[in-house]
């Protein structure tokens, strides 16, 4: 919201009116009378307008962390503030906050302003010769620049490479960053410690259509020395093959295992060197989380938990569950690793809340934790994406003013949004939904009112796929003096879960997760 008390304010407020009216103008003109020149000339202005336009946000990306609005909003980083503020996803809220840590002017604490990390490249966006494509090819290529290499040099390559933009495409920028680089370091020996700490990191994708996760990265020459006597141990021919029932599991060098059997399984084995480094990394996931040495996480054990409905257990087919991590797993790969669990059974009223479970005490039990798991599925603040083993568990009604520490009285929230639940007109509060809602006994949060003046109570459906387009059908069908749906009817059955420190509706498994 812009301030309209000082004339500066005034003036950003006639200068965004004009902005709206133009774009309005615009949207309303007919294009069918201009000529094939004039409509190409047309979208090169857009699009050069829209360029200038991403200089004017990092303007205020930089002003809104200068003045710390989002810690005064109760936020953990720029990123959170975006996206709620403006209602963006998390990957452009990121690429927001990157692109005005690098082209925004920041100020000292002297308030002298800062040339941009990438002062050419800044220039040639508010010029509208380039857009955000152009700038992520030109940081990409000047992340890659070995730190032995000089100022003056890295400021003449990120120059070349702005120049190069303003005139070329983003590909043409990383085609030329490839040679730029090459030049810069022609025997490739310039790298240091500083420059592998840069780029250590390794990546964990989410589950695609077929529930598959892609990893990438790097390693230190620290881990890799870690790693490859492992998978030369637990990642050679015939060890840990989850197709060969007669396949040796754990160590290839465990003096228990008899060399004739090694022998014979990897006289079998026909799987490709990386299928048998994934068979290990599983092997030795699974070995870690059975030893106990990870203890315990939130109050409950270090394992896999894993949750599904009565109704897939029986059938024991098809369907798939869901892990504290939020992640999936087909049923048949579920009950697998659930072999030597322990079930828990969770059971839920017709509003798809776990039965009363209550405690006097502050903390909730672990059988508690449990069965918000299985309820709630992640943290309950609308549009957080959290998985259960990322949350906390939250009283709705603040502990210090009366609420009681009963399931039905408490639900899952993550670190970073239960940093935002507190009284004051800039954070959220929580409740829970009366009885003549739609979801009743559903967590509702009431957002502050710089996310919505009226505050309208919200509920987080991330981690119920489905139930909204349940609820349309059910109030479509329904007559018309009908009760509220309860949207959640049918997921209401009783459920099943691993070991007593296991989730309702779940199987634990000795490994995975």
């Amino acid at each position: 919201m812009i301030s309209t008390g000082g004339s500066v304010g005034s003036r950003v407020t006639e200068h965004l009116s004009v902005l709206a009216a133009a774009v309005d103008g615009l949207l309303d003109s007919g294009l069918t009378e201009l000529s094939d020149g004039e409509v190409v000339e047309v979208m090169r202005g857009v699009e050069r307008s829209l360029r200038r336009a991403d200089a004017l946000s990092h303007r205020f990306v930089v002003e809104s962390v200068e003045r710390s609005i989002p810690a005064s909003l109760g936020y953990t980083s720029p990123r959170k503030f975006l996206i709620d503020v403006l209602r963006i996803s998390g990957a452009d809220a990121s690429a927001r906050v990157t692109a005005a840590r690098e082209l925004g002017v920041w100020h000292t604490l002297a308030g002298d302003p800062m040339p941009p990390a990438l002062a050419e490249s800044a220039a040639a966006q508010c010029d509208g010769d380039i857009g955000a494509d152009h700038v992520r090819a030109i940081s990409k290529v000047m992340r890659k620049i070995p730190h032995a290499v000089g100022n003056d040099a890295v400021a003449d390559a990120e120059a070349v490479l702005a120049r190069l933009a303003r005139q070329g495409t983003p590909e043409d920028v990383e085609a030329a960053g490839h040679r730029l680089l090459a030049y810069l370091n022609p025997d490739g020996n310039l790298g240091d410690d500083r420059d592998r700490k840069r780029r250590r990191g390794i990546s964990i994708g989410r589950q695609d259509t077929e529930l598959m996760s892609r990893i990438s990265g790097e390693l230190d020459p620290v881990a890799r020395a870690m790693l490859d006597p492992i998978l030369a141990k637990w990642a050679r021919p015939g060890m840990n093959n989850p197709d060969d029932p007669g396949s040796p599991a754990g160590d290839g060098e465990d003096p228990s295992i008899e060399r004739d059997m090694l022998a014979a399984a990897a006289a079998r084995d026909t799987r490709t060197a990386a299928q048998r480094n994934h068979d290990a990394f599983s092997a030795v996931f699974r070995a870690l989380l059975e030893s106990g040495v990870l203890g315990r996480h939130r109050g409950l054990p270090a394992t896999v938990i894993v949750t599904m409905t009565l109704e897939q257990l029986e059938k024991a087919v098809g369907g798939l569950a869901t892990t504290a991590t939020g992640g999936l797993l087909p049923i048949a790969d579920a009950l697998a690793l659930a072999e030597d669990a322990h079930p828990v059974l969770a059971l839920f009223d017709h509003a798809g809340r776990p039965l009363h479970l209550g405690r006097r005490r502050r903390l909730a039990s672990a059988d508690q934790r449990l069965a918000l798991i299985a309820a709630d599925g992640g943290c309950t603040r609308p549009g957080c994406a959290a998985p259960p083993s990322l949350c906390a568990v939250h009283h709705v009604t603040d502990w210090h003013k009366g609420g009681r520490t009963d399931v039905d009285g408490l639900a899952l929230v993550c670190d970073a949004c239960h940093a935002q639940v507190n009284d004051s007109a800039a954070g959220w509060t929580t409740r829970s939904a009366p009885d003549r809602s739609d979801f009743p006994g559903r967590t509702e949060w009431i957002p502050p009112p710089h996310i919505d003046r009226t505050r309208r109570p919200r509920i987080n459906h991330r981690h119920h796929p489905g139930e909204l387009i349940e609820h349309a059908r059910r109030s479509r069908s329904a007559p018309v003096t009908h009760s509220p749906p309860t949207g959640v009817a049918d997921r209401a059955a009783p459920g099943w879960a691993g070991r007593a420190a296991d989730p309702p509706r779940g199987a634990d498994s000795g490994g995975g997760e």
